[in-house]
């Protein structure tokens, strides 16, 4: 056998193995959302409204995106509704438009540096569509922690508007008028969603379907548990907004801990990219054969091409895992 074959069947076996290692074992996220969906859906007022909530707005999916792009995605209610997380007034369509542009640029830019086609390919399609990917989860994640941040302060605003003698659907339209940020304007549409026939129950529902955060679903779990058993909601929001200010606290903490860890992942990561943008850009001629084709080689790869991608995926993998290492449940 070829020993450049034989290296590239390792490569793939190595990387697989890893994977299974990496992906392996129980996820706590699914856990924790498993465990908040069964406690909403045993307060739930009705397990069948929330979905046929959920059915409309697939539906509504589908027949906006017949016929265009987005039809070729087999999975377009999950893309949706990262693209409504963002806070950003961008369509399904707008969003495969740019990940398909950006996949033509970078290959023909490849193909005008003279990279093989496997690459350029590979290349192209990875950074086409994983870019704006990460992207949209950089944009939710800050939209996410602003939200999380100002939540607790419109729990108090509510509270204050609950022991004023305001009923609760009044405090919520109190929030979306006088908070700012993803707060308000979430609070907004559940105003909206109101005024069009549904009840504060499903509008809420909706949300914490689409923000997915733990946050708004304990504020959800409050309103179905007080208005089962009774009692004092404003106590209880109160209450709320005072664990949810220790919970923030108690992420601070943990970021505090976990910055060398943070640190040290973003410098084995990023350095050898780095050190090798530096010596292409002083010395291109030396790093020419990692970008030359080689006719006799695997595909059109050199066993340095073949080396170099199955090093970025061990690399890859380990800050995978040195990230799981400091993913802290609270």
């Amino acid at each position: 056998m070829d020993p450049k074959l034989l290296l590239l069947i390792l490569l793939l076996a190595g990387m697989v193995v890893l994977l299974l290692l990496a992906f392996s074992g129980p996820s706590t996220s699914k856990a924790q959302s498993r465990r908040l969906s069964a406690a909403i859906a045993r307060h739930a007022p009705s397990a069948n409204a929330g979905l046929d909530a959920r059915m409309r707005k697939a539906i509504a999916t589908v027949r906006q995106d017949k016929g265009s792009f987005a039809s070729l995605i087999p999975n377009p209610e999950n893309l949706t509704n990262r693209l409504h997380m963002t806070g950003k007034p961008w369509t399904l369509n707008q969003y495969i438009m740019a990940c398909v542009a950006l996949m033509l640029a970078i290959i023909l830019l490849g193909l005008t540096r003279g990279w093989p086609l496997p690459l350029t390919l590979l290349v192209g399609v990875a950074g086409g569509f994983g870019l704006p990917y990460k992207y949209l989860g950089m944009l939710i994640s800050k939209r996410l922690r602003q939200f999380i941040a100002s939540f607790p302060d419109a729990l108090e605003l509510m509270v204050r508007g609950l022991r004023s003698g305001l009923p609760i659907a009044e405090t919520l339209s109190v929030v979306a008028t006088e908070v700012d940020g993803p707060v308000g304007e979430e609070f907004r549409l559940v105003g909206e969603r109101i005024k069009i026939g549904k009840t504060m129950d499903q509008a809420l529902q909706e949300t914490a379907t689409r923000l997915d955060t733990p946050e708004f679903q304990f504020f959800c779990i409050t309103l179905n548990i007080q208005r089962e058993t009774g009692g004092n909601l404003a106590e209880t929001l109160a209450n709320l907004a005072n664990v949810l200010r220790q919970r923030g606290q108690m992420k601070l903490k943990i970021n505090a801990m976990s910055s060398e860890a943070k640190a040290s992942a973003w410098i084995l990561g990023c350095l050898p990219f780095l050190v090798f943008a530096i010596i292409s850009w002083m010395n291109f001629e030396y790093m020419a054969p990692f970008f030359t084709p080689d006719p006799e080689g695997i595909f059109g790869f050199s066993l340095m091409q073949i080396i170099g991608i199955g090093g970025m995926c061990w690399m890859s993998i380990g800050v995978f895992i040195m990230a799981q290492m400091i993913n802290f449940e609270i």
